[in-house]
C-alpha cells in the first residue's frame, strides 16, 4: 500500500545577473551586476602549478565577440557557491549572465583533448543556448592555459589546468556567498522525493575513466568545483550514488 511522500533534501539555488563584465584591477563581482576582471591575476595560479603550465591568460568575451579563435575546450563552468549545506541541499547561489570556459594547448601546439579536439572559431564550435552551455546572451570568461610539452596529455598536466581555473573562479565564489539572499534576480527550490510504494528510478550515466587524462571528479567542495573532489579512476571505476539534488548542484566536474 502507498504511503505519504517524503521530502529528505531541499535545495534552494539564488541566482544573480550579471549585466556587464569588465577589465578592472582585481576579481569582483557586485549584486548590481557588474564584474570585474585583473587580467594580470592568473598569472599566480600559473605560479603554483609551474611544473605543468607555461602561461595563462583570460579573455572577456561578450555575445557578439564570438567570432575569435579559441583552443580546445576543455570545460564550460557555471559560477556557483555554496551558502548553506552540502553540494545537494541547503543554499547555493549562482552567477547568470556570465560562464566560464577552459580552453588549452601545449607550448609545441598540441590542443588538450582526447578524442576530439575542438579549437576553432568560438561562434561555430559551442552550440549555444544549449544545458550546459552559455546561452546567447551570455558574456565569457575564457581561461586560456599552455600546458608545458606533453603536459596536456597526461592527467596530472590537466588536472593542474583545472584546478587553476578553479582557484580563478573561486575568488568570485567567496564574494558570491556574502550576496543579500533577498536580492537574488531567480530563486528556484528543488527536492529529493521518495514515494513509498511506488516504482523507483535509477538514471544510469557513465562517466569518463579510461586513464591518461580522460577522468571524472565528484564530491568536490563547492558546485562544478575541483578543490575536494575525487577522481573515479582513483575510485576504482566503480558505481558512485548521486541524488537528483546533488547531480543538479554540480557534484560531478568532467576533467577531459
Amino acid at each position: 500500500m502507498s504511503g505519504e511522500s517524503k521530502e529528505l533534501r531541499r535545495l534552494v539555488i539564488k541566482a544573480y545577473h550579471v549585466k556587464e563584465a569588465v577589465w578592472g584591477s582585481e576579481n569582483r563581482v557586485s549584486e548590481d551586476g557588474i564584474m570585474t576582471v585583473d587580467r594580470e591575476s592568473v598569472q599566480k595560479y600559473r605560479e603554483k602549478e609551474s611544473d605543468y603550465i607555461a602561461d595563462i591568460s583570460v579573455r572577456i568575451i561578450r555575445p557578439e565577440e564570438r567570432e575569435q579563435y579559441t583552443n580546445t575546450i576543455m570545460d564550460v563552468i557555471p559560477i556557483s557557491a555554496k551558502v548553506l549545506g552540502n553540494i545537494g541541499d541547503g543554499i547555493t547561489h549562482t552567477l547568470t549572465g556570465v560562464y566560464v570556459i577552459l580552453t588549452g594547448v601545449d607550448t609545441e601546439g598540441k590542443q588538450t583533448h582526447e578524442f576530439g579536439s575542438s579549437e576553432g572559431m568560438l561562434s561555430q564550435q559551442m552550440k549555444f543556448g544549449r544545458a550546459g552551455t552559455p546561452g546567447e546572451r551570455d558574456m565569457i570568461l575564457a581561461f586560456d592555459v599552455t600546458m608545458k610539452k606533453g603536459m596536456g596529455q597526461i592527467r596530472a598536466g590537466v588536472t593542474a589546468a583545472h584546478r587553476a581555473c578553479d582557484q580563478f573562479v573561486q575568488e568570485y565564489r567567496e564574494q558570491l556567498k556574502k550576496f543579500h539572499g533577498n536580492r537574488c534576480t531567480e530563486r528556484h527550490e528543488f527536492y529529493d522525493v521518495v514515494r513509498p510504494g511506488k516504482k523507483k528510478v535509477l538514471i544510469i550515466k557513465q562517466v569518463a575513466g579510461q586513464g591518461a587524462m580522460y577522468d571524472m571528479h565528484l564530491f568536490a567542495k563547492e558546485p562544478s568545483g575541483v578543490e575536494g573532489g575525487r577522481s573515479i579512476i582513483d575510485m576504482g571505476n566503480m558505481p558512485v550514488l548521486v541524488t537528483p539534488n546533488e547531480y543538479r548542484d554540480g557534484i560531478l566536474r568532467s576533467m577531459q
